[in-house]
């Protein structure tokens, strides 16, 4: 195991958990989550404020035995914004080696160069609604593989139609992988979502955070 090459390497996390995916097309999932802490971003609708602070440094030893106990071999990466922390990279690297599926979840305003093309990335772009749409790093969306998942957070019908200008702009819809339109768990009606885009008859994938249906939307480490 590679691990051992990297003992000395931390990471602060805010929580590790295993429960299912509650999102993106590997919804449903038994996945082991490694949160990070810290956040560039202030997002108005963001559920996760939490993991803002400095968080726990965790060996990368400690984080494996967390994820050897879970039994599972589907890894989540996310945070707060993990490629602030430098030692992710590696982490990302050694778990792929390992030969573990591994996902990571970023806020889009970062460039992922540095990550190993074997993680499947899930490209989060703001929407005006965030509040952090300028922040959006649109060099990603020419970077992306064709494993990779392009996700809109939607707050409103103004953020529906800026995901769906950006889509068309980036040529988004004709990727192996559909965007992602998430509506904002209990901001938007869902039907309201989904009657815009069968209008518009948009080839995305539906994406309901589906563990805020199953535990409470408050629950934490689900």
């Amino acid at each position: 195991m590679t691990i051992k090459v990297l003992a000395t390497q931390q990471i602060h996390l805010t929580e590790i958990f295993t429960s299912i995916q509650g999102e993106t097309s590997f919804s449903g999932l038994p996945t082991t989550f490694i949160r990070l802490s810290a956040c560039n971003l202030r997002c108005s609708w963001c559920d996760t404020p939490y993991s803002f602070g400095r968080g726990t440094p965790k060996s990368f030893p400690e984080i494996y035995t967390s994820i050897e106990t879970s039994g599972t071999r589907n890894i989540c990466i996310t945070g707060g914004e993990p490629l602030l922390q430098e030692s992710i990279y590696p982490l990302m690297k050694t778990l792929c080696d390992d030969g573990y599926n591994v996902t990571l979840e970023t806020g889009g305003s970062l460039p992922i160069d540095k990550v190993d093309p074997r993680v499947i990335t899930i490209l989060d772009i703001k929407c005006p609604g965030s509040g952090m749409s300028d922040k959006n790093h649109f060099e990603n969306l020419r970077k992306i593989r064709e494993h990779d998942e392009v996700k809109f957070v939607i707050l409103n019908r103004h953020d529906y139609d800026y995901a769906k200008n950006i889509c068309e702009k980036y040529h988004l819809y004709d990727r192996a992988r559909p965007p992602l339109f998430s509506p904002v768990h209990g901001k938007v009606n869902p039907q309201a979502l989904v009657n815009w885009i069968l209008e518009d008859q948009l080839p995305i994938r539906l994406n309901l955070q589906i563990h805020k249906y199953i535990w409470s939307p408050e629950t934490k480490g689900v």
